[in-house]
């Protein structure tokens, strides 16, 4: 006997939607097995990494501040990923929107200029859409692999930040550290509850998602793209051009990420640096699975891995757990919900030796 896979005639609907609960499931069990074998006291770790974040105010202020940008660039990702446009560059993006915003911020955010922000949150979004161009072009014209080509120029953009925050753009009176002068008033958005970091940028991305979901669900740019990933050769057969999805793919996950970046930059940090990302750009792709790529889902999604984060930032403070923790349980994340995925599509078989 020998066990086998085939594909399952019909997939099942129940199983797409709890497949994600399923995944966060066996996360959670295998991370009670975890911290048992370091000789911690499970549920009271789960307390302290799933609950605790949330039990104040400000909890949940930083909640809301770091799901932000996660559901921001997830929204553009889904979209990409919808036509099988696999961009794994968001990070590279959304360090180049923090880039792009961070010039006119430096030079004209002393002045009280109402415009300003505007204007930051264009350069960003034009920044991200920019270096998305790249791997766009090489995929169209060349047929390079846009997973490789986005996944290296998250490095470039990494070392292109460094460069600017020890070089050109270091703060004078910074002493000596690797960051930009304190942005200006003007700026900075501002407060949504005194006292507390989350700002009005949220309303951004509010914005977006139903932006997303009526592009997703409503618009036939959206629909072009659903039938070009879910069936490419009925795609091609209706007249859909693949180089229109990928462009379109690529951009707006450009796009968005480098939103994200302007907004991170001009809210919590009011400054460039070069921790500027804690990994959104890729913690981004998880969310954007979980949410199963829709708007909604990516919203749920993008609030799951902001309480993993603070859940390791809690993990770190009270337990001296290491902050390579959080990455973990992203990581196991993602694991069970790829195999949850293979289980909807496929299913085991007994089969006997010929």
């Amino acid at each position: 006997m020998r066990l086998h896979f085939e594909p399952r005639p019909t997939p099942s609907f129940a199983m797409q939607v709890l497949a994600p609960v399923a995944a966060l499931g066996l996360t959670v069990a295998v991370g009670c097995v975890l911290f048992a074998l370091l000789d911690l006291d499970p549920i009271e770790t789960l307390r302290i990494f799933f609950v605790r974040p949330l039990s104040s105010a400000n909890g949940v202020s930083e909640w809301l501040l770091k799901a932000s940008p996660l559901i921001l660039i997830g929204l553009g990702l889904a979209v990409g990923f919808r036509a099988n446009v696999w961009n794994i560059g968001a990070e590279g993006m959304f360090v180049i929107g923090a880039i792009c915003a961070c010039g006119p911020a430096l030079a004209f955010g002393e002045g009280g200029h109402v415009w300003l922000l505007p204007l930051m949150a264009l350069a960003g979004a034009a920044g991200g859409v920019a270096w998305a161009a790249v791997p766009a072009f090489l995929r169209v014209r060349f047929n390079a692999n846009e997973i490789l080509v986005t996944l290296m120029l998250n490095y470039v953009a990494i070392l292109l930040l460094g460069w600017l925050v020890r070089g050109p753009w270091r703060d004078p009176y910074g002493f000596n550290y690797p960051q930009t002068a304190i942005f200006g008033p003007s700026a900075l958005f501002d407060p949504l509850v005194g006292g507390y970091r989350v700002n009005t940028s949220i309303f951004i991305t509010l914005a977006v998602v139903a932006a997303a979901w009526v592009f997703i669900q409503w618009s036939f740019a959206g629909y072009r793209m659903t039938v070009g990933g879910a069936a490419p050769a009925a795609a091609r057969f209706a007249g859909f051009r693949e180089s229109r999805a990928i462009w379109l793919g690529l951009l707006i996950g450009g796009g968005c990420a480098g939103l994200a970046g302007m907004m991170e930059a001009a809210g919590p940090l009011g400054q460039l640096s070069p921790t500027i990302s804690p990994g959104y750009g890729f913690a981004a792709i998880i969310v954007a699975f979980i949410g199963r790529l829709h708007p909604f889902g990516i919203v749920l999604g993008g609030l799951l891995l902001s309480l993993l984060y603070m859940g390791g930032e809690s993990a770190q403070i009270m337990l001296k757990l290491p902050a390579a923790l959080t990455r973990t349980f992203q990581g196991m994340l993602l694991f069970f919900l790829l195999a949850a995925d293979f289980m909807i599509y496929y299913r085991p078989r007994l089969a006997g030796r010929r």
